[in-house]
């Protein structure tokens, strides 16, 4: 059963096994989408959760080495660039939830989900808008995804260091497109992304890029 609402943290106050999910990596150009999903320990309380994007690089990876140590069970998953690719980004973070919550070492009684878009599966779930910054599960996952997305990118980086995915982990900056445009796509790349796809079409037709200001990524998979 799913019902999508805003809640507060004490609608939850009975439950004691509610699994907060989040995904990381959606807008970026290259590497996967991860997702987590987190079932905190209410007799171990972890101070400073909130949404991984309002915390400094340190400090969540200190949240998310403390999320590891005390939540009740935790679990991070992903979709792959070919996955983006082939079912569209959307579709790929849904599945990258459900590999998340199915990885779970116990089953959880509530699923907490932010953003208005739930997955097919078949726990009682929730969709919370901004559920990062309301639900401390939510926040939990949130850090949990991000610091493990950002630790692969800076492993990438590694094999491919033209493109500077330590410093941007393959989001658009003017970095990255310039990399783009000067070294073309890598196979990380996701190429149903629009400045991916110009940026190969540029090089095919011996053109100039150009990139236009239409959203990066499209709900639509591959033809």
């Amino acid at each position: 059963m799913a019902r999508h609402r805003n809640l507060s943290l004490s609608f939850f106050t009975t439950a004691t096994r509610v699994c907060g999910v989040d995904e990381a990596g959606r807008g970026p150009l290259a590497g996967p989408v991860y997702a987590a999903a987190v079932i905190l320990d209410p007799d171990r309380q972890i101070r400073g959760l909130r949404d991984s994007k309002q915390l400094a690089p340190d400090k969540r990876e200190v949240l998310a080495l403390r999320i590891r140590e005390r939540a009740l069970a935790w679990s991070i998953a992903s979709a792959s660039v070919e996955e983006i690719d082939t079912i569209n980004i959307l579709q790929a973070s849904l599945l990258a939830m459900r590999r998340a919550v199915d990885g779970l070492s116990m089953v959880p009684e509530h699923v907490l989900v932010d953003g208005n878009q739930l997955p097919r599966w078949h726990h009682t779930c929730e969709a919370v808008v901004q559920g990062d910054t309301k639900v401390a599960a939510i926040s939990a996952a949130s850090i949990l995804a991000k610091t493990a997305r950002d630790a692969l990118m800076r492993a990438l980086h590694e094999e491919h260091p033209q493109y500077g995915f330590d410093q941007h982990a393959g989001y658009a900056t003017p970095q990255h497109l310039a990399s783009l445009v000067l070294h073309g796509a890598s196979p990380i790349h996701r190429r149903t992304f629009a400045p991916v796809r110009a940026a190969i079409e540029a090089r095919i037709e011996g053109r100039p890029v150009v990139f236009d200001s239409s959203p990066a990524w499209s709900d639509d998979p591959l033809p």
